[in-house]
């Protein structure tokens, strides 16, 4: 059976806010440990019935950069609801939702490079 392994290492600044956030994987393409600015893990309890999250972000992460990674993680996620469920309505609401945000967005970076 092939074992594949992610490993997250978080340096925190003196009042514990992730400074830098690094990840490798076994399938991961890069060599040796790459780094990022957010991360977004979400794992299901089966005992629980419920939904365990740890969402970081760096002190870097722009405001505008941390909206589109979670409007991308919801896209991602509409994708996963019709593969694994078949549930295309579902899915299109998510999606719906998106285009949406991503309009707002859109409208946020107009604002802030006008003078």
């Amino acid at each position: 059976m092939k074992k594949s392994d992610i490993h997250f290492t978080v340096e925190l600044d003196p009042q514990n806010v992730p400074d830098k956030i690094y990840w490798d994987a076994t399938d991961n393409p890069n060599e040796g440990l790459s780094d990022t600015r957010a991360i977004a893990i979400s794992i299901w309890d089966h005992y629980h019935q419920g939904t365990l999250k740890m969402d970081l972000w760096t002190k870097d992460m722009e405001v505008l950069d941390m909206k589109r990674f979670v409007i991308e993680i919801m896209d991602g996620l509409a994708s996963t609801v019709e593969s694994a469920t078949g549930d295309e309505h579902m899915a299109r609401d998510i999606m719906s939702l998106c285009q949406v945000l991503s309009r707002r967005v859109k409208e946020e970076m107009k604002q802030q490079q006008q003078p």
